[in-house]
């Protein structure tokens, strides 16, 4: 059954979106809202016919759904809105609640709200987005698509904290895992393409946020977030691990509350919160340069961390064939790569340091033990590709 579907991604000041043309998989047109809430919003689209760019009105994520319809509508992407089957949102927490992809009933929308306690920077705009869209486009089927689920394979002894197994059973504290649908994009593109080095895959996603995933047999056993998607790695104004007895050690000692201790580690931390300059690694690449000693040191413990990761589940896979970097630092920046990968010889990692500068698809030497990746991800068409299973049943 041929029928068109949108994938949803909304972020607090911004709603990306991709419009595919299913089961062919063709994109028909994709762009974004940017600035939403702001006096002056930015929409971008990309079409056959050509790319729009224009500053917009988008005081709401309300009015943000409206202009993506319009937009479709006016540049003859759609003829009418009942052309659109179902739209599939990405949504950052499912909880112990879902572990795949799900049609949205109130019910659905009460749990992703009710767990925005534990994503409190995503669930909330995710479900902006589904109300808005659910209110416009009455006739299309509505689907979650949780970036826990593909981490739902995580054993026991990998997810539970050491805190009384009480607290897991009464609230569902253990580690979630994020970015589902990017590691589990890049597993399908490793089995398709390396089908004899897919066993063993550790699949780096490196963005403002970040996480690296240890997936094994094409099911993840690790993920360096946790119950929230404040652990793990040092993000961009994300602290990632830290020793739990500092925040009540702040608490005690700068009279911080419970909300400004959440907006310290969630807005203040990671690579802001160390270089005191930019969150935004390009910055402090040229800022390092310039001997910005703050801006050296981020990236030193950025690269830091995401070694140490690495190198662990190494340890937990027994082995690993293949590394992948992924997301926007992982996809574009060389220098990033290099350094990290410098750190793995000892495993007989051999980087081409030409192919790396052109971020090209393998950046691993012929004669490297470790494939190593470059793939660009696409959480849209995992997305789509979801909701579209839920249509067509």
């Amino acid at each position: 059954m041929v029928a068109k579907i949108l994938s949803i991604n909304s972020g607090s000041s911004s709603l990306k979106f991709k419009l595919y043309l299913m089961p062919a998989e063709v994109v028909v047109a994709s762009g974004q809202v940017e600035r939403i809430g702001q006096a002056k919003a930015h929409f971008t689209m990309k079409t056959e016919a050509g790319k729009v760019d224009e500053d917009v009105q988008a005081k709401s994520h309300d009015q943000a759904v409206s202009l993506v319809i319009d937009q479709l509508l006016a540049h003859q992407v759609i003829k009418e809105m009942m052309e659109i089957s179902g739209v599939g949102h990405r949504v950052s927490n499912g909880g112990a609640y879902y572990s795949q992809a799900v049609v949205i009933d109130e019910l659905v929308e009460q749990r992703i709200d009710e767990l925005s306690a534990l994503s409190p920077l995503h669930n909330p705009v995710n479900l902006l987005g589904i109300r808005a869209f659910k209110k416009l486009l009455p006739q299309a089927m509505q689907v979650a698509v949780f970036d826990t689920a593909f981490n739902a394979t995580i054993p026991q002894a990998n997810a539970l904290y050491a805190i009384p197994y009480d607290y897991y059973e009464k609230y569902g504290i253990r580690k979630y895992g994020f970015h589902g649908p990017s590691h589990q994009y890049i597993t399908e593109q490793v089995q398709e393409r390396f089908p004899t080095m897919s066993h063993k895959i550790i699949s780096c996603h490196l963005g403002s946020g970040a996480s690296i995933s240890a997936i094994k047999d094409g099911q993840t056993i690790d993920n360096s977030m946790g119950f929230t998607p404040l652990a793990g790695l040092m993000m961009g104004t994300r602290s990632g691990d830290l020793d739990p007895q500092i925040l009540p050690f702040l608490q005690e000692h700068e009279g911080l509350d419970i909300q400004e201790i959440k907006n310290l580690l969630n807005a203040k931390s990671g690579l802001l919160g160390i270089s005191g300059y930019s969150n935004d690694i390009r910055d402090l690449e040229k800022a390092q340069k310039e001997g910005h000693q703050r801006a050296a040191l981020a990236l030193a413990m950025f690269i830091h961390r995401i070694q140490t990761y690495i190198g662990a589940y190494a340890a937990e896979l027994n082995g690993v064939e293949t590394i992948v970097f992924t997301a926007g630092i992982g996809e574009h920046d060389s220098y990033i790569r290099s350094k990290i990968m410098q750190q793995f010889a000892y495993l007989g990692v051999r980087i081409d340091e030409t192919q790396n500068q052109a971020n090209e698809l393998v950046i691993s030497q012929r004669d490297s033990a470790i494939n190593v990746l470059v793939i660009p991800t696409d959480e849209e068409i995992v997305i789509a590709r979801d909701t579209y299973q839920h249509f067509s049943h």
